[in-house]
Protein backbone atom coordinates (compact mmCIF):
# COMPACT_ATOMS: atom_id res chain seq x y z
CA UNK A 1 0.00 0.00 0.00
CA UNK A 2 1.38 3.08 -1.15
CA UNK A 3 1.87 5.84 1.81
CA UNK A 4 1.71 9.80 0.96
CA UNK A 5 2.99 12.31 2.54
CA UNK A 6 0.70 15.50 3.05
CA UNK A 7 2.43 17.53 1.04
CA UNK A 8 1.59 15.44 -1.76
CA UNK A 9 -2.08 15.58 -1.39
CA UNK A 10 -4.27 16.39 -3.78
CA UNK A 11 -7.50 15.95 -5.26
CA UNK A 12 -9.13 12.61 -6.05
CA UNK A 13 -6.63 10.99 -3.99
CA UNK A 14 -8.45 8.26 -1.81
CA UNK A 15 -6.89 7.26 1.79
CA UNK A 16 -7.45 5.93 5.02
CA UNK A 17 -7.87 8.09 7.57
CA UNK A 18 -9.37 7.12 11.17
CA UNK A 19 -9.45 3.44 9.64
CA UNK A 20 -11.79 4.07 6.75
CA UNK A 21 -11.90 5.67 3.13
CA UNK A 22 -11.94 9.02 2.62
CA UNK A 23 -11.68 11.07 -0.90
CA UNK A 24 -10.03 14.44 -1.09
CA UNK A 25 -11.67 17.15 -2.03
CA UNK A 26 -9.47 20.36 -2.17
CA UNK A 27 -6.33 20.48 -0.64
CA UNK A 28 -4.24 24.02 -0.10
CA UNK A 29 -0.22 23.98 1.33
CA UNK A 30 -0.04 26.55 3.73
CA UNK A 31 3.77 27.88 4.33
CA UNK A 32 3.05 30.83 7.29
CA UNK A 33 5.59 33.42 8.34
CA UNK A 34 6.47 31.90 11.43
CA UNK A 35 5.90 28.04 12.73
CA UNK A 36 5.85 24.99 10.72
CA UNK A 37 4.13 24.81 7.37
CA UNK A 38 1.18 22.21 6.97
CA UNK A 39 -1.51 21.20 4.72
CA UNK A 40 -5.51 22.48 4.90
CA UNK A 41 -7.86 19.44 3.66
CA UNK A 42 -11.60 18.76 2.57
CA UNK A 43 -12.01 15.26 2.96
CA UNK A 44 -15.30 13.32 2.35
CA UNK A 45 -16.05 10.24 4.27
CA UNK A 46 -16.61 7.44 1.27
CA UNK A 47 -18.98 5.29 3.70
CA UNK A 48 -21.40 8.12 4.50
CA UNK A 49 -20.61 11.16 2.35
CA UNK A 50 -19.74 13.44 4.87
CA UNK A 51 -17.27 16.26 4.04
CA UNK A 52 -14.80 17.23 6.65
CA UNK A 53 -12.14 20.09 7.25
CA UNK A 54 -8.74 18.70 8.39
CA UNK A 55 -5.03 19.82 8.79
CA UNK A 56 -2.35 18.15 8.50
CA UNK A 57 1.46 19.05 9.64
CA UNK A 58 3.64 18.82 6.05
CA UNK A 59 5.37 15.78 7.76
CA UNK A 60 2.42 13.55 8.34
CA UNK A 61 1.29 11.11 6.09
CA UNK A 62 -1.27 9.04 5.23
CA UNK A 63 -2.13 5.47 3.19
CA UNK A 64 -3.65 5.57 0.43
CA UNK A 65 -6.87 3.76 0.08
CA UNK A 66 -7.87 -0.11 -1.53
CA UNK A 67 -10.75 1.70 -3.82
CA UNK A 68 -11.88 -0.06 -7.14
CA UNK A 69 -14.93 1.69 -9.53
CA UNK A 70 -16.56 -1.29 -11.78
CA UNK A 71 -19.00 -0.38 -14.19
CA UNK A 72 -21.66 -2.93 -13.02
CA UNK A 73 -25.52 -3.91 -14.57
CA UNK A 74 -28.53 -4.42 -11.98
CA UNK A 75 -30.15 -8.18 -12.29
CA UNK A 76 -32.60 -8.01 -9.46
CA UNK A 77 -33.36 -7.91 -5.78
CA UNK A 78 -35.04 -9.98 -3.22
CA UNK A 79 -36.13 -7.23 -0.42
CA UNK A 80 -33.02 -7.95 1.23
CA UNK A 81 -30.04 -7.54 -1.10
CA UNK A 82 -29.49 -6.32 -4.39
CA UNK A 83 -27.61 -8.12 -7.03
CA UNK A 84 -25.65 -6.47 -9.86
CA UNK A 85 -23.22 -8.30 -12.15
CA UNK A 86 -19.71 -7.03 -12.68
CA UNK A 87 -19.44 -6.16 -16.92
CA UNK A 88 -15.93 -6.86 -17.31
CA UNK A 89 -15.75 -10.17 -15.25
CA UNK A 90 -19.18 -11.44 -15.20
CA UNK A 91 -19.13 -11.79 -11.87
CA UNK A 92 -21.87 -11.45 -9.37
CA UNK A 93 -21.68 -8.64 -6.25
CA UNK A 94 -24.28 -8.07 -3.40
CA UNK A 95 -25.58 -4.87 -1.70
CA UNK A 96 -28.09 -3.58 0.82
CA UNK A 97 -30.55 -0.99 0.57
CA UNK A 98 -28.69 0.95 2.95
CA UNK A 99 -25.63 1.26 0.82
CA UNK A 100 -27.85 1.90 -2.35
CA UNK A 101 -30.16 4.49 -0.48
CA UNK A 102 -32.69 6.29 -2.98
CA UNK A 103 -31.60 4.93 -5.73
CA UNK A 104 -33.24 2.19 -5.69
CA UNK A 105 -35.97 4.46 -7.40
CA UNK A 106 -34.72 4.27 -10.69
CA UNK A 107 -33.04 0.89 -10.71
CA UNK A 108 -34.57 -1.42 -13.49
CA UNK A 109 -33.40 -4.28 -14.65
CA UNK A 110 -29.99 -4.38 -16.86
CA UNK A 111 -29.60 -0.55 -15.69
CA UNK A 112 -25.77 0.76 -15.83
CA UNK A 113 -24.32 1.87 -12.72
CA UNK A 114 -20.77 2.17 -10.88
CA UNK A 115 -19.87 0.33 -7.50
CA UNK A 116 -17.15 1.65 -5.62
CA UNK A 117 -15.67 -1.28 -3.88
CA UNK A 118 -13.13 -0.92 -0.72
CA UNK A 119 -11.16 -4.21 0.40
CA UNK A 120 -13.47 -6.15 -2.37
CA UNK A 121 -16.60 -4.70 -0.31
CA UNK A 122 -18.92 -2.52 -2.00
CA UNK A 123 -18.97 0.92 -0.18
CA UNK A 124 -20.76 2.62 -2.86
CA UNK A 125 -23.41 2.33 -6.18
CA UNK A 126 -23.81 5.39 -8.35
CA UNK A 127 -26.66 5.20 -10.90
CA UNK A 128 -25.80 7.13 -14.11
CA UNK A 129 -27.38 11.10 -14.09
CA UNK A 130 -30.36 10.60 -16.40
CA UNK A 131 -32.71 7.07 -16.55
CA UNK A 132 -35.32 6.76 -18.76
CA UNK A 133 -38.45 5.02 -16.98
CA UNK A 134 -42.01 4.28 -18.21
CA UNK A 135 -44.89 6.07 -17.14
CA UNK A 136 -47.30 3.04 -16.12
CA UNK A 137 -50.28 5.30 -14.22
CA UNK A 138 -51.33 9.61 -14.39
CA UNK A 139 -54.38 10.90 -14.75
CA UNK A 140 -55.05 12.81 -17.75
CA UNK A 141 -54.26 16.64 -18.04
CA UNK A 142 -57.58 18.82 -17.91
CA UNK A 143 -58.87 21.04 -21.28
CA UNK A 144 -57.28 24.27 -20.99
CA UNK A 145 -54.88 23.78 -18.62
CA UNK A 146 -52.03 24.96 -20.97
CA UNK A 147 -49.92 26.70 -17.99
CA UNK A 148 -46.15 25.71 -18.55
CA UNK A 149 -45.62 25.03 -15.44
CA UNK A 150 -48.44 22.94 -14.65
CA UNK A 151 -47.79 19.67 -13.32
CA UNK A 152 -49.78 16.78 -11.94
CA UNK A 153 -48.26 12.96 -10.65
CA UNK A 154 -47.08 9.83 -12.52
CA UNK A 155 -46.16 6.68 -10.95
CA UNK A 156 -43.34 5.34 -12.97
CA UNK A 157 -43.00 1.44 -13.58
CA UNK A 158 -39.96 1.21 -10.41
CA UNK A 159 -42.50 2.51 -8.25
CA UNK A 160 -41.38 5.98 -7.86
CA UNK A 161 -44.13 8.96 -8.30
CA UNK A 162 -42.64 12.52 -9.64
CA UNK A 163 -44.43 15.49 -10.76
CA UNK A 164 -44.39 15.77 -14.60
CA UNK A 165 -46.26 17.98 -16.61
CA UNK A 166 -49.90 17.55 -17.97
CA UNK A 167 -48.82 16.09 -21.15
CA UNK A 168 -47.44 13.31 -19.97
CA UNK A 169 -50.03 10.29 -20.40
CA UNK A 170 -49.73 6.53 -19.39
CA UNK A 171 -47.42 4.42 -21.44
CA UNK A 172 -44.65 7.21 -22.39
CA UNK A 173 -41.27 7.31 -21.48
CA UNK A 174 -39.88 10.06 -19.37
CA UNK A 175 -35.80 10.70 -18.78
CA UNK A 176 -35.93 11.73 -15.53
CA UNK A 177 -32.62 13.09 -13.19
CA UNK A 178 -31.37 10.51 -10.52
CA UNK A 179 -29.96 13.64 -8.52
CA UNK A 180 -32.72 15.13 -7.87
CA UNK A 181 -35.67 12.52 -8.95
CA UNK A 182 -37.38 15.31 -11.36
CA UNK A 183 -38.74 15.21 -14.67
CA UNK A 184 -36.81 16.30 -17.32
CA UNK A 185 -37.99 15.43 -20.99
CA UNK A 186 -40.35 13.30 -22.43
CA UNK A 187 -38.67 10.54 -25.43
CA UNK A 188 -40.98 9.68 -28.21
Amino acid sequence: MTTYNSNYFRSGLKIIFDKEPYIIESSQFVKPGKGQSFVRVKLRRLLTGKLIDKTFKATDTLKSADIIEVTVSYLYNNRKFWFFMNNKTFEEIFTTKKIIGNSTRWLVERAICTATLWNKEVISITLSNFVELKVIETHPGLKGDSVSTATKQAKLITGAIIKVPLFIKSGEIIKVDTRSGEYVARIR
